[in-house]
């Protein structure tokens, strides 16, 4: 008798509910079924299947009646997701929230999008095959806000006063109000993604206010779908939070663990009771270097919950970077943990500690999948290191995952349908990233699609081989750079003096970092230019028009230094990457930053060159419309490398001498159009220092190199500005004076000011600073009085001749009726200490 087996699988699946599910358990720590009950397909029921045999039982069947014997083989494909993007491939929940801020919808109207959104997203990772299908990682705004709402731990401006925190709460601690600041925002790791820094003190009583994560898991499980609910651990909290203000600043913030805990087992006792059978912790803050007071938190907090986590499985998640010896040591030994999960993509060298031990009893969920940049992964090599730890770790033991929250990558290729062919075969964003981790882990099973990796070796030879990514030219450049540290010729003292002549400025002089406000008709116009909606003249006309706004809107506040407002500009990085060699671009190739704020990094697929002028056009129709000096707007190169999608086939720096180089012809052809003021945003470099301090002097020394490429053959008079944002620069003020730049403007007012600190302990700093006097990213409007006080501050601890007066950050994402006044209170506020620097005089 002849046996079909997927016509077999298929009947068999019919029946499964009936007769075969009873067979499957609930999975627990020792095992590694299905669980039930849910439909099966045939095809998962055939993977299953390792033979059927026919049989004739004489005993029972009298008539020598044949019946099958399927014998099964219990290998799950282990597979999983450390979270995915929350804004929908479309941005859709940046779109309901901004409406919802605006007043234009209702709470319920932004909760139904925001539901819309988990349910697809569970239900993608479902259909991709995923096994353990992550939970509370979507968010209204930020993980560690909806972390610090959970614990209760709301500062008292924003007048809580107990029960389930909502949104009229929530929102004002990330965005503030007309009446209260917001909390500081900072760079989350060495990513662009920002976090909401909680403000902590010994006076703080925490509790249980937000059941979002038992609240997601509940309807992931209405869905059909049992997940892993993620949360915040308890110890990189802590580690990511800060001295509340009031509070000294060496306040021991994990002196507070015992405080937390309680409300994290009420959490986990919820979870329990809501059926979940695992629960992930995310502890990123193990990949720094941790003294031995802070990896002791981990054992005392893991010790401290073991209990409340009993009957869970329990997975502890890294990501970002190697896991050091100390604290490999340390999280191996974590009491009631089930798992542990590593970053093998930036932390390869984790796979030696793995190697040198890991626990027989835990399970590994190892990262291969890279989730911060979009290349398809090498299937084969990371099926081979896979492998290689099934054999350390046991075939039962071993998940296959992504290296992070796929939260820093796009959503979803299948919405690019301009993108070149060629290069979109090189891709994978999230969507299908999920795939990829599927397709490893089945191949790990014995169930290997051969044309799927026949398809991704293919592409990754077709990317290594296209003429499209090499130019000798550019490469030779590149190289020659090494031999020379490209500093100016004379002294920063010495160039200011010159440039003081020519520029004539008052003390105290006001400009802004950039950007205006963009409103929707100037979006609709440059969609529509690139659309070919409307013609080139039209558009010329338009952006003309725009840049006389707000040129004429300046000289009517009195700033001293004008900017163009960039209204031809989409976004800083992706406006230069288009007009480079080497960028691809895509259409929804969206990327949180923070809140409700995404960005479209470009793709660097190839060596880099500037086949043209880029803005000297804008610049200098500006400059024409006024007398006062107009700044020449360009992003660093160091910016552009950390917020692209950068090529993996060559170290980073290299790439980034190319883009400096770029850059550099730009900044001449500006001075020698008559530009004076040169601004070279470098708002990322301290966002792309590396987590391990034995690290850092490499990536400082190319990236600051790569900085003074570009301003290096200016003559004395052209002022040099950078701007630099939302990080903490303190521990690399060195390197900031290193750049060589005449002035720099930085984020001060969001993070309570630390930025003074680092002067208040003795640093000298030559060149003209600006640190920020009030918080573009809230829309409040700050009073003359308020910033006439910090501009005081700043004074204590500056020279009167190297301080500039402006904002935190360029202007572009607030509205014109918060600018104005805004900026009319920070020129009046100048004015004012400028008047009584002169009485005292």
């Amino acid at each position: 008798m002849k046996v079909d087996m997927l016509t077999t699988a298929k009947k068999l699946s019919s029946l499964y509910m009936k007769q075969i599910s009873p067979l499957f358990p609930t999975p627990s720590s020792s095992s590694s079924s299905y669980s039930s009950p849910f439909i099966i397909s045939s095809s998962t029921i055939l993977s299953f299947v390792s033979s059927i045999s026919i049989f004739t039982n004489p005993s029972t069947n009298t008539r020598g009646t044949q019946f099958l014997r399927f014998n099964f083989r219990f290998r799950t494909m282990a597979s999983h997701v450390v979270g995915y993007p929350r804004m929908g491939p479309k941005r859709e929940l940046k779109f309901a929230l901004e409406s919802f801020w605006d007043g234009k919808c209702s709470s319920e109207d932004l909760e139904k999008v925001a539901a819309d959104l988990r349910s697809s997203i569970w239900k993608q990772m479902a259909d991709a095959g995923i096994k353990y299908i992550p939970s509370n990682t979507f968010s209204y705004y930020d993980q560690v806000l909806d972390t610090t709402a959970m614990l209760g731990a709301v500062p008292p401006r924003y007048g809580w006063s107990g029960g389930e925190i909502g949104f009229d709460v929530y929102f004002p601690m990330a965005r503030g109000n007309a009446s209260v600041p917001a909390m500081e925002m900072t760079k989350w790791f060495d990513t662009n993604y920002h976090y909401i820094v909680p403000e902590l003190g010994p006076d703080v009583k925490f509790s249980y206010a937000s059941r979002k994560a038992v609240n997601e898991y509940k309807e992931a499980k209405s869905l059909g779908i049992d997940t892993v609910p993620v949360l915040v651990g308890p110890v990189s909290f802590l580690l990511l939070s800060k001295a509340a203000k009031g509070v000294e600043k060496s306040f021991p913030l994990l002196s507070l663990i015992d405080k937390i805990l309680p409300v994290y087992k009420e959490v986990i006792a919820e979870l329990k009771a809501a059926g979940a059978s695992w629960i992930q912790f995310d502890e990123p803050t193990l990949v720094k270097d941790l003294d031995s007071h802070q990896l002791q938190a981990f054992s005392h907090a893991y010790s401290e919950l073991e209990s409340s986590l009993s009957g869970l499985n329990v997975l502890i998640e890294t990501y970002f970077a190697d896991v050091p010896a100390e604290a490999f040591k340390t999280v191996t030994a974590l009491k009631g943990v089930t798992a542990l999960g590593f970053d093998l993509v930036r932390g390869s060298k984790s796979l030696d500690l793995i190697k040198s031990g890991f626990p027989s009893e835990k399970y590994l969920f190892a990262g291969v999948v890279d989730g911060r940049n979009i290349w398809a992964n090498d299937l084969a090599s990371s099926l081979s290191t896979l492998q290689a730890l099934e054999n350390l770790v046991g075939k039962d033991k071993l998940v296959v995952s992504t290296s992070c929250s796929l939260l820093h990558t796009a959503v979803d290729l299948v919405n690019e349908t301009k993108l070149d062919e060629e290069i979109k075969s090189w891709l994978a964003f999230a969507a299908q990233k999920l795939v990829e981790v599927n397709a490893l882990a089945k191949a790990l099973a014995g169930q290997k699609d051969e044309a799927f990796f026949s398809a991704n070796a293919a592409a990754r030879t077709s990317r290594k081989s296209s003429p499209r990514v090499t130019n000798e030219g550019v490469q030779k450049a590149a190289a020659a750079l090494k031999d020379s540290d490209h500093r100016r010729a004379t002294t920063v003292s010495a160039r200011l003096e010159a440039q003081q002549k020519k520029l004539n400025l008052p003390s105290l002089p006001t400009t802004t970092i950039g950007s205006f406000p963009q409103t929707l008709e100037l979006r609709k116009v440059r969609r529509e230019f690139k659309a070919k909606k409307i013609s080139e003249e039209g558009y010329v006309k338009y952006i003309t028009e725009e840049i006389s706004k707000v040129v004429k809107l300046q000289e009517e506040l009195d700033i001293d230094v004008l900017v163009h407002g960039e209204p031809e500009r989409n976004d800083m990085v992706e406006y230069f990457g288009e007009q480079l060699s080497g960028f691809a671009f895509t259409a929804n190739g969206w990327v949180q930053s923070y809140g409700s704020r995404c960005v479209k990094p470009p793709i660097i697929y190839g060596d880099v060159s500037r086949p043209k002028p880029m803005t000297v056009f804008w610049s200098s129709l500006a400059q024409s419309m006024s007398k006062r000096p107009m700044k020449g707007m360009l992003t660093g190169p160091v910016t552009i490398l950390n917020w692209s999608f950068v090529r993996d086939d060559q170290p980073r720096f290299e790439t980034c001498y190319q883009i400096a180089l770029a850059i550099k012809d730009e900044v001449e052809d500006l001075e020698k159009a008559g530009i004076n003021v040169i601004q070279i945003d470098e708002a990322a470099l301290r966002e792309g220092l590396p987590l391990r301090k034995s690290e850092e002097a490499f990536y400082l020394n190319w990236s600051v190199h790569s900085f003074r490429i570009t301003s290096c053959g200016v003559q004395d008079t052209t002022q040099i500005h950078t701007h630099m944002c939302y990080s903490n620069f303190n521990d690399i003020i060195h390197s900031i004076i290193d750049m060589d730049a005449d002035v720099i403007t930085i984020e001060n007012s969001r993070s309570d000011e630390k930025l003074l600190s680092v002067f208040r302990e003795g640093v000298k700093y030559g060149a003209g600073i600006g640190p920020g006097v009030y918080d573009i990213h809230s829309p409040r409007i700050p009073s003359t009085e308020e910033i006439a006080d910090r501009i005081s501050k700043m004074l204590a601890v500056l020279d009167t001749n190297i301080l500039w007066v402006n904002p935190d950050c360029g202007l572009k994402t607030r509205k014109y009726p918060e600018v104005k006044p805004a900026l009319s209170n920070m020129v009046a506020a100048a004015k004012l200490l400028r008047a009584q620097l002169a009485s005292t005089k």
